[in-house]
């Protein structure tokens, strides 16, 4: 099989198949309910990190609805300067008589929110759709200015299930989402040299590079060297002093380096579950990073083989997995990790008002002990997560390893 990726922001994947060709995109499965919520809302935000596919996804919901010439991309300095604060006519100009347009990369407009509440004000039959691809001048200002006018979706790199809804998930390629994660380009790259050169590339080139666009670091490589050791203690409790005495920084800068990589959706913080109970850790918390391939990538991409690493890049799959389906429902559960201080732990706990799932992580043996928890949440429902089990429609085969 012999793979050529075509870069127009992943807009297309030319995939040549035993002779036979054919365009290949991925279905994204909140598509359905953007698509609903157009029909009725004016203003629609997509979220998330760089590559991850929103401009194949906008490309795909203005074909869907007829209005394949409504794409604007705010990275053209032509569109930039449509926008303009306080005075909506340009932008009126620049859309002309279309009643949806799409504005990609919207970030990169100063004062993007009051722009959009503006002309969504002024103009309120057009309706509009706008991508971001890092949360510090969208997510963070627009919410305020633009609530009650517009619904946020969130779109990360691919789910197993969207994978799987395209292409067959063997062995080969499950092992390979483990170790180099679930962006398109590089699901789709043909081998494991163009697999690492392709998240090295993202990685580098756009994850970490908005945390510099947007704050200027006094010393850029304390910051690399937070990302490394938090990459080396994925599925390990953080303590922030610790941190902070290891790259030569105060915690107050550890907190703030924290921060810009959850706002550039390169990490995300998962904290313990405790109910008051004796010795359950209740301040304690977990770093997780959006995609392996980006984790792997800051450290080292994990042999074939090399199980003890697969297994805490399974368990680190797992977590990804709950967040890209909670983009699906308005109100999902929400996602702990148990622990007590005589180190008795529990992967995952998820709660949605009184109901409580606990989750362990298997990659290899699927033996787990959940006693103490049942002690303490006789309520709780228990489930071991293993490769075979971890979609019910996306069974990976058991010869997996």
């Amino acid at each position: 099989m012999q793979i050529v990726v075509i870069y127009d922001n992943l807009l297309y994947k030319l995939i040549n198949y035993h002779k036979y060709n054919y365009m290949l995109i991925f279905k994204r499965r909140i598509a359905e309910q953007i698509l609903k919520r157009i029909k009725n809302r004016g203003l629609i935000i997509i979220l998330g990190p760089r590559q991850a596919g929103k401009t194949t996804l906008v490309k795909t919901l203005l074909k869907d609805l007829g209005h394949e010439d409504a794409y604007f991309n705010c990275e053209q300095s032509d569109v930039r300067r449509a926008f303009k604060l306080g005075d909506t006519e340009p932008l009126k100009k620049l859309i002309g008589t279309r009643t949806l347009v799409a504005f990609d990369e919207a970030q990169t407009v100063p004062n993007i929110s009051k722009i959009l509440k503006l002309f969504h004000d002024t103009y309120p039959e057009i309706k509009i759709i706008a991508t971001g691809s890092s949360s510090f001048d969208l997510a963070n200002e627009i919410r305020e200015p633009l609530t009650g006018r517009a619904d946020e979706f969130m779109l990360y790199p691919l789910s197993l299930a969207e994978i799987s809804d395209t292409l067959t998930i063997t062995p080969e390629l499950f092992i390979d989402i483990l170790r180099f994660g679930a962006y398109p380009a590089v699901v789709v790259a043909g081998n494991s040299e163009e697999k690492m050169l392709e998240i090295k590339r993202i990685a580098t080139n756009y994850l970490c590079k908005d945390v510099f666009t947007f704050e200027a670091l006094r010393n850029p490589k304390n910051f690399e060297d937070l990302v490394t050791h938090l990459a080396t203690r994925v599925g390990s409790t953080v303590n922030t002093s610790s941190l902070a005495k290891a790259i030569g920084v105060a915690p107050a800068t550890v907190e703030n380096y924290i921060r810009l990589l959850e706002q550039a959706y390169v990490i995300k913080r998962v904290y313990s579950f405790a109910r008051n109970y004796a010795k359950e850790l209740k301040k304690a918390y977990k770093i997780y990073f959006i995609d392996n391939g980006v984790m792997n990538a800051l450290t080292a991409i994990p042999d074939r083989g090399d199980n003890s690493s697969l297994g805490k890049n399974f368990e680190s799959l797992i977590y990804t997995e709950f967040i890209k389906n909670d983009t699906l429902h308005p109100f999902p559960p929400r996602t702990y990790f148990w622990r007590t201080s005589t180190k008795l732990e529990i992967d995952f706990v998820r709660t949605q008002g009184d109901i409580i799932d606990a989750y362990e992580v298997k990659y290899g043996k699927p033996d787990a002990t959940f006693t103490m928890f049942h002690k303490l949440y006789p309520e709780a429902t228990t489930h071991i997560i293993t490769p075979n089990n971890t979609l019910p429609h996306c069974t990976i085969p058991d010869n997996v390893k």
